[in-house]
């Protein structure tokens, strides 16, 4: 394990490691999280042994963008478009119809994928850099 200040170098570090399958712990506005690259279901595989975190509890996948909200979920109702545009960035995670872009391991076999955007300039970043 590598502890490193926050900054471009050291996120970009970090978000190389993501990339190549590996995990990562980041802040967010409520808590530190651990994260993989979300769309990679070895990757999400590592997240559940290190938590023993059991297979049925879904996590959650952090997006930078609204843009990259829509890629892997689907808004149809003008109640979540309200949601999305007043509350995220933020500390809410919002669960919706998943796209078939995102793992099975992700959502725990669920039609739904929980969604969160982080009012958080680390995550934010880490975020892009990653995709």
């Amino acid at each position: 394990m590598k502890f490193i200040k926050a900054n471009i170098d050291s996120i970009s570090e970090a978000a190389g490691v993501i990339k190549s399958g590996g995990l990562v712990a980041f802040p967010t506005e409520t808590v530190y999280g651990l994260g993989a690259d979300g769309l990679n279901a070895e990757a999400a595989a590592k997240i559940f042994e290190a938590k023993n975190r059991p297979s049925f509890n879904p996590l959650i996948l952090h997006v930078n963008s609204r843009e990259m909200l829509d890629k892997v979920a689907v808004v149809e109702d003008e109640r979540i478009e309200e949601l999305i545009k007043n509350f995220m960035p933020g500390p809410l995670t919002l669960v919706l119809p998943k796209k078939g872009i995102v793992p099975e391991i992700i959502t725990s076999g669920h039609p739904t994928v929980a969604v969160r955007m982080p009012a958080n300039e680390i995550a934010l970043k880490l975020i892009e850099l990653s995709e």
